[in-house]
């Protein structure tokens, strides 16, 4: 695999033939559009070709699969384009291999709200080795709010990734409670009622595990927090729990969003966690990389001191922010994006797509109706960077936040980078 960045003058068609791949191919794994616009400075990910099929007449993927000893879910992941989709035509053309040099095997986990569209859950799901539909929130009775997870659940079977239930502080208002967190983690029999009603979606959707993330919980209810992670645990087993971590960087990190979080205890009261290693750029913060790979780099050493490496799910943004200018403190607000539509907009406004070195991050300036943006997103490089940690630290995988914008190049990256677990072992 070769990253590409593309060059002033340069057309795809010109960087397809310097590489000698299809440029057909080259669009599509790299979500190119139609025209085939490019931005100065935009990424592309080059993987040769190692083996072609052509469809031939009543063959169906799952037959073109077991022909060369691949998973239908592998197949798919080598061909983006059929976006999980098992329709296919005599003398469509399939990528069975490429020439590739992995850095090993991993697991994904993605998170989608029900919402989602099916062709994006769709496309991306041969991708993840498990999904999480977000969320079963907690109402103000202390029992579970109703989650249409229907779609998510049915596309999850269809295409072999585990699901798994997720549970937090969401209020009915979409913001996470500390009152809520509070009131549960200090009321063993409220405890003990919400977990009959998991045991019992679990049982009644055929969740494969428990994915946890109460935030914002005061300091003083860490060790209750702990506690009922213990409770969970066991309440579920053996299925596993995860639980997501707030992005500390040492013991004692002051503030509301870390002091609830105690890693050592959360690390061995669960089977997994999660490092929300994002949101350093935020919809009302300064425009800055949303994950800046020097700060992800600080929470992973100091997640590794104190849990065991084989627990920890590296947290991955896929999304970008897009902010006005000038920023001002409590009035700018900045909108969140797709990767994609990011190079769109770079694309649009004929942008120079630039990289910060330091944090390893993609960004540009626009001005659209006399107003100028700036915009910070991942691409290849960035996305690359932070994947090899995962390898780097033998971390367990990578947890995507989230699966509800379409971004083709990140799935080619990953792709090319790993091979995706296909069954959920734990």
């Amino acid at each position: 695999m070769t990253i590409h960045i593309v060059q002033p003058g340069q057309t795809l068609y010109g960087i397809a033939a310097q590489y000698g791949v299809d440029p057909e191919l080259l669009r599509l794994c790299n979500g190119v559009p139609p025209d085939a616009a490019l931005a100065v400075g935009q990424t592309l990910v080059i993987e040769t070709v190692q083996t072609l099929h052509v469809v031939q007449p009543g063959q169906t993927l799952s037959a073109v699969a077991r022909q060369y000893g691949l998973s239908l879910r592998q197949l798919y992941r080598n061909n983006y384009w059929f976006h999980g989709m098992p329709d296919i035509r005599p003398n469509q053309t399939l990528v069975i291999a490429y020439e590739q040099e992995k850095l090993g095997s991993t697991h994904t986990n993605g998170y989608a709200y029900p919402f989602i569209r099916r062709r994006e859950l769709s496309a991306s799901l041969p991708y993840m080795t498990c999904v999480t539909p977000f969320t079963y929130g907690i109402n103000a009775q202390g029992g579970l709010l109703p989650l249409a997870d229907g779609v998510i659940l049915e596309e999850a079977s269809r295409l072999g990734a585990a699901a798994l239930m997720h549970l937090s502080t969401l209020t009915e208002e979409d913001t996470f409670s500390s009152q809520r967190a509070e009131t549960l983690l200090s009321d063993v029999k409220r405890q003990e009622a919400i977990l009959r009603q998991v045991q019992a979606m679990i049982e009644a959707k055929g969740y494969r595990g428990v994915d946890v993330d109460f935030e914002y919980i005061p300091g003083t209810q860490k060790d209750n927090y702990a506690a009922f992670i213990r409770r969970l645990r066991a309440a579920v087993s053996p299925l596993p729990v995860l639980v997501a971590l707030a992005p500390k960087t040492w013991d004692g990190q002051p503030g509301l969003l870390y002091e609830g979080h105690d890693y050592k205890q959360l690390g061995a009261a669960a089977d997994f966690v999660l490092l929300m290693t994002y949101e350093w750029g935020y919809t009302y913060g300064p425009p800055m990389a949303v994950a800046p790979l020097p700060d992800v780099r600080q929470v992973v050493d100091y997640a590794v001191t104190v849990i065991p490496r084989e627990k920890i799910w590296l947290g991955i943004p896929n999304y970008g922010y897009d902010w006005p200018l000038p920023f001002r403190q409590g009035t700018t607000r900045a909108r969140s994006i797709s990767n994609q539509y990011a190079v769109e907009l770079a694309v649009k406004h004929r942008a120079e797509i630039l990289f910060d070195e330091q944090v390893q991050s993609p960004w540009f300036r626009y001005t659209e109706d006399g107003v100028v943006h700036e915009v910070w997103f991942e691409d290849a490089r960035s996305m690359r960077a932070k994947l090899a940690l995962i390898q780097e630290y033998g971390l367990y995988g990578a947890g995507y936040w989230n699966l509800m914008r379409p971004y083709p190049q990140g799935w080619t990256l990953l792709n090319a980078m790993y091979d995706v677990a296909d069954v959920w072992r734990f």
